[in-house]
């Protein structure tokens, strides 16, 4: 009864969300590029051996990136090629991903009826699915369970306040969805912990595997010549994936508190709508589109995007938007290069950041004040801003290793791996 009322309340929304393109960009990418899904797989043979990849959006995506990379790197030296499908569910993931070299096809995931989970796995066939730490599509889930494929959790992260550990008729529906799982690789105790008291034992708490990734760019080329240019050794504060609130405190310091010594470097979330913010401050701005670079301005405006990861690198102190809306940005960029965080107060659903804050290597503000006490003190006390950085730096290199749990797993539970191993 409850996969019929299910099944009808997808439908359901399938139909509404059509009128709703109409006026919606994001809901219009979402239903238009479900169409191409099947077009698609049509360059997926039925002689391949396919490893599938599901992410819910970008972030999601930055953690299955290193386990998809490591298998792509085996597979060069493998006699018979593995093909990797990755989904997205969202269009934020997939309209930035879906070019990405090293899957074999990038698409959206059908909406979750019984049909198109047929069809889907019909067409794919994989050898295993990989779920990247959340989203549990019950006909998906159900079609992979009677197919006896190998399917597995990473990076997955539970909550007491999900519908997997309440009672009711809700919760008995959902928990079946998690017996198609064979193993769940989790970032934490508490998941663990939540998932023995459903009776799930298949679990070991491996991490996160975007440690993993960020890790690994501390190895490569960050350097960056015309921020080196623009920033003339004075002490810098890169402030990421900024929204208008994280903007706001930012304009009313450098406005009325910061000091000749001190330079800029701003890449707002949304860089289609910057005039205003280059308006507002007082001081000298420059931007990365200028044809020739101010490098005697105070600001800097990214108004690009695909370079913050290297921008990281030059800065003394990075402030992390998104803390004042629905929750912040990627923190560990800044801290995979020591470098000490500043947030807004919504952090509460990332652990890392949880972890960062107890541990005095991030640092939460509520409004002008905070934010201007924590830079004075960054500025004037140079053990409290290396102690910071010395928190961020050894927090990433102590959680790394997720990546090689789950390779290890892949190869002792897939037969293509199993067969490079003997061929390496």
């Amino acid at each position: 009864m409850i996969y019929f009322l299910y099944n009808i309340f997808v439908h359901s929304i399938g139909w509404l969300l059509i009128p709703v393109s109409w006026f919606h960009k994001k809901i219009s990418l979402f239903l238009n590029g479900r169409k191409e899904t099947f077009k698609k797989l049509h360059s997926i043979k039925e002689t391949d051996t396919v490893i599938w990849f599901h992410c819910a959006s970008l972030g999601e995506f930055e953690q299955g990136r290193p386990i998809i990379e490591k298998l792509q790197s085996q597979n060069s030296k493998a006699t018979k090629k593995i093909k990797i499908v990755v989904t997205f569910f969202s269009p934020s993931g997939y309209e930035i991903r879906k070019n990405y070299e090293f899957a074999d096809v990038v698409c959206y995931l059908p909406m979750d009826t019984k049909k198109n989970a047929k069809h889907f796995l019909d067409q794919i066939h994989p050898e295993m699915a990989i779920f990247v730490k959340y989203e549990f599509w019950p006909n998906i889930l159900k079609e992979l369970s009677q197919r006896k494929i190998k399917t597995i959790l990473v990076s997955g992260i539970f909550r007491k306040n999900q519908a997997f550990f309440k009672s009711g008729f809700n919760s008995t529906f959902m928990k079946k969805s998690l017996r198609a799982f064979d193993y769940f690789f989790v970032q934490d105790t508490n998941s663990k912990k939540l998932l023995h008291k459903i009776n799930f034992n298949n679990v070991c708490v491996s991490g996160d595997t975007r440690f993993d990734r960020v890790f690994e760019i501390t190895k490569q080329d960050n350097y960056l010549s015309f921020i080196e240019e623009f920033t003339q050794k004075k002490h810098v504060l890169v402030a990421g994936s900024t929204w208008r609130k994280d903007e706001e405190l930012l304009i009313n310091y450098i406005n009325n508190h910061a000091t000749d010594n001190e330079k800029f470097i701003i890449a707002p979330h949304n860089i289609t709508d910057i005039d205003w913010l280059k308006n507002a401050f007082t001081k000298e701005v420059t931007l990365f589109s200028d044809t020739k670079k101010n490098n005697q301005a105070s600001i800097f405006i990214v108004d690009t995007i695909g370079i913050l990861t290297k921008v990281y690198s030059h800065a003394h102190v990075a402030y992390v938007g998104g803390g004042f809306g629905s929750g912040i940005h990627n923190i560990l960029e800044p801290a995979t290069f020591g470098v000490p965080i500043i947030i807004g107060p919504k952090y509460q659903k990332f652990k890392e950041a949880i972890d960062l804050v107890r541990l005095k290597g991030c640092f939460v503000v509520h409004n002008n004040t905070d934010l201007t006490s924590i830079l004075k003190q960054f500025k004037e006390n140079k053990d409290y801003s290396n102690n910071a950085s010395q928190t961020t730096k050894k927090y990433i290199k102590n959680s790394i290793g997720a990546t090689k749990y789950i390779i290890d797993y892949i190869k002792k539970n897939s037969s293509i791996l199993q067969t490079q191993n003997h061929t390496n």
